[in-house]
């Protein structure tokens, strides 16, 4: 997976902690540096944290499953595109940003929403494992930094432009996913080189 990809699935892995952090200025007074930097170093730490995970356990595995690994990778990253895409397109009942309405930056507040945002990074790391010839600690070093980028400007984002961006960050994260996942499977089976 070249520097390219592996940029897009960081932006495409951030588009979840992206809309949260929206949220998360959408309900402040004022946005801050300080909250800012909060939501990036927990989101983006949990975001580089998860993959890793995923990639020691997945390599475990990969010997095993080696005949089906790009399905397992092209069926991990399709089903988390497509999941994203379903929640960006299911109706709110309030409005949106309805798990993360508050302001609350406490360290269990920040974790609960770390560890939720980060859960499919998790199934991506197995995927990469999956998809081998993949440089794993660039891999979450570029993930970890595109979403500690991302957090951070989207708690000044939401400060100041509302929940306009919400929506439009799943879609584009889903269908990044979607694409990289199609694209693993097309080059294992020849049809892309």
């Amino acid at each position: 997976m070249g520097m390219g990809e592996l940029l897009l699935l960081g932006v495409g892995l951030s588009m979840d902690a992206f809309a949260v952090s929206v949220c998360k200025g959408l309900a402040m007074k004022r946005s801050s540096v300080k909250a800012g930097l909060t939501c990036g170093i927990w989101f983006g730490g949990f975001q580089a944290l998860m993959p890793l995970i995923g990639f020691f356990l997945g390599s475990m595995f990969a010997e095993a499953i080696q005949s089906v690994d790009h399905w397992v990778a092209f069926g991990l990253l399709v089903l988390i595109g497509v999941n994203m895409l379903r929640e960006a397109f299911s109706p709110e009942e309030d409005g949106g940003c309805s798990e993360c309405a508050d302001a609350d930056l406490s360290v269990k507040s920040m974790f609960v929403m770390a560890v939720a945002t980060s859960i499919d990074a998790l199934a991506v790391g197995i995927s990469l494992a999956m998809a081998g010839d993949v440089a794993i600690f660039a891999a979450v070093g570029i993930i970890g930094v595109c979403t500690f980028t991302l957090s951070a400007v989207g708690v000044g984002v939401g400060s100041v432009f509302g929940s306009r961006f919400e929506q439009k960050a799943q879609i584009a994260g889903g269908v990044i996913l979607v694409i990289l996942g199609v694209k693993i499977l097309l080059e294992h089976l020849g049809v892309l080189v």
